[in-house]
């Protein structure tokens, strides 16, 4: 009796299709530094951008971004209670008012196809200004698309979870 699946399917995930491009073009790992340097310095709190960078995960099915955040998010203090609630974030008691519009922006930021006229509507982008200043909302803007952009490159090249970079 086994307790998996059988080791010919586990071989095919746990091996990247290839480097991730960001590695193999060292100007693109700058590039993407520099973005993560100016996001850290938008004063959005490191478990508000690793629940978000996780939430975005969830939602684009990218393994090795889902469990590079929980890890992140442990590191900056997070809960396990929280992080096994971020999927059905509206229905858990669990998150703040601007924790709750930073998913909301990030869902449709990230969702950008399943909405017909706007993506983002306005009403999601009123409650999120109700709690984020100008900078904030960039740095929330640029830690949704960074993420979007790792999950869109995870996924192609079937980056396996637990792979570190570096």
């Amino acid at each position: 009796m086994t307790s998996g699946p059988p080791d010919d399917w586990r071989k095919k995930i746990m091996t990247a299709r290839m480097k991730n491009p960001a590695m193999v073009l060292p100007d693109a790992m700058k590039g993407i530094q520099n973005l993560f340097k100016a996001i850290d310095k938008g004063g959005v709190s490191a478990q508000t951008q690793e629940l978000v960078g996780l939430r975005a995960s969830q939602i684009n099915g990218c393994s090795a971004c889902v469990h590079a955040h929980v890890q992140n998010a442990r590191k900056a203090g997070e809960t396990d209670e929280r992080l096994a609630a971020v999927a059905a974030w509206r229905e858990a008691p669990f998150f703040t008012d601007p924790e709750r519009a930073a998913l909301a922006l990030t869902e449709a930021a990230t969702r950008l196809a399943d909405r017909s006229a706007d993506a983002v509507p306005d009403e999601i982008w009123d409650e999120v200004t109700d709690h984020y200043d100008e900078e904030q909302l960039a740095a929330l803007i640029l830690v949704i698309a960074t993420t979007n952009l790792f999950n869109r490159i995870n996924t192609t090249i079937k980056e396996p979870a637990g792979t570190t970079w570096g």
